[in-house]
C-alpha cells in the first residue's frame, strides 16, 4: 500500500457548494472579496467556492453587495453542502476551517 505525503492543515482545501440563485449572488460575491485565494466553479444549479486552508464569509460584506441587512443564519439557506469544519459561526463573521 503506498501512502501519500500529509496534506497541512493551512493548504487543505476547504469550501462550501452554494445554491445558484440571484438572492445568493451577495453571498458568492462577498466569499470572492473576502478569500483573496478563493476559487469559484460554476456549475448547473450551484456554485462551489473553495479556498486553501480557511473560507471566511463576513456579514459587512455581504451586506455591502446585498444592499441591505444580512444576519449568518441566513447563510444556511444558501449552502448545499460544506467541507471542513465550521470553525466560528457568530452574528459578524462564518469561518470553515480543517482543524488539523
Amino acid at each position: 500500500m503506498t501512502t501519500s505525503a500529509t496534506i497541512p492543515a493551512g493548504e487543505r482545501p476547504v469550501g462550501v457548494d452554494i445554491q445558484e440563485s440571484e438572492q445568493n449572488r451577495a453571498v458568492i460575491e462577498a466569499l470572492e472579496a473576502d478569500n483573496e485565494n478563493s476559487s469559484v466553479i460554476h456549475m448547473p444549479g450551484l456554485v462551489r467556492v473553495t479556498s486553501p486552508g480557511r473560507l471566511v464569509l463576513r456579514r459587512e460584506t455581504v451586506e455591502e453587495r446585498l444592499g441591505r441587512e444580512w444576519e449568518t443564519h441566513e447563510f444556511q439557506l444558501a449552502i448545499i453542502s460544506y467541507f471542513g469544519h465550521i470553525k466560528e459561526w457568530d452574528d459578524d463573521e462564518i469561518v470553515i476551517a480543517w482543524d488539523h
